[in-house]
């Protein structure tokens, strides 16, 4: 049998068995053989690890396109010396994804400006690359869709969309207070991912403010109470890192002198 024929046929079997990767790269693979003469068992396991390693970079990549994280933000990029108020082990812990496992939630709490949202979207990088569904959204856009669902008759399938992930994120909690029938959807969704999967809130409220930002203290608490049950709490307290940028560049350095 020729060596073409036994070559497209390896192509062939690697392509039914979706190792797509180690068939666009075989004759790389077999000339880095040829040149470094590993033993049968050694190139077996280099061929397997890049297929392997390919994989886990497409499904982490599919991962975060379908989060739909709105920026690229990572721990490494953390600034923690400048926000020393946050629990780096607890951060570093929530990043292993191993809080998924049992339906946790994560509360972030912070006055604006001081990294929650950097540290939400880090962190559900962290788990997609665990392996975990996530799926990231604003409080104010959470809200608008199941509003807009509810009027168009597919709340259901809605509140099942975002029940789905492992992780749902909801940035920007309180910043603007949450009409009353808002704040019924909202419980609706909490109750339907409480002690099922997880969900994370980044807010600028202490929970003491939860009945003003929900329009009612008694869907507050029954909200509190589901999210809190089973929870890691982050509290966030320090300077706004865009003040900070402001004041590198002069911005909020100078006096105004007064107008003449």
């Amino acid at each position: 049998m020729s060596v073409d024929l036994v070559h497209a046929r390896v192509v062939e079997s690697l392509t039914r068995l979706r190792l797509g990767y180690v068939a666009e790269r075989l004759d790389a693979l077999l000339a880095e053989a040829a040149r470094t003469e590993p033993t049968y068992l050694d190139f077996l396991d280099n061929l397997l690890r890049q297929e392997a390693d390919s994989k886990q970079r497409k499904r982490i990549a599919m991962g975060i396109q379908i989060a739909h994280f709105p920026a690229v933000k990572t721990l490494e990029e953390f600034d923690f010396k400048f926000q020393p108020s946050v629990d780096h082990k607890l951060v570093r812990e929530l990043a292993t994804g191993r809080f998924i496992a049992q339906a946790e939630n994560v509360l972030v709490f912070g006055p604006p400006g001081v990294g929650k949202t950097h540290l939400a979207i880090a962190l559900g990088r962290a788990v997609v690359e665990a392996g975990h569904s996530v799926l990231f959204t604003s409080a104010t856009a959470l809200l608008a869709t199941l509003s807009r669902a509810e009027t168009e008759g597919q709340l259901a399938e809605r509140l099942l969309f975002y029940t789905k992930p492992k992780l749902l994120i909801v940035d920007e909690l309180g910043y603007l207070p949450f009409e009353r029938r808002s704040a019924h959807l909202f419980f609706q969704l909490v109750a339907r991912r409480y002690e099922k999967s997880s969900t994370m809130i980044t807010t600028n409220q202490v929970v003491t403010q939860w009945g003003t930002v929900f329009g009612d203290e008694v869907i507050a608490a029954a909200i509190l109470d589901r999210l809190l049950h089973h929870s890691h709490t982050l509290m966030i307290s320090g300077e706004s890192y865009r003040l900070k940028q402001k004041k590198k560049a002069g911005l909020l350095g100078g006096s105004v002198s007064p107008a003449k």
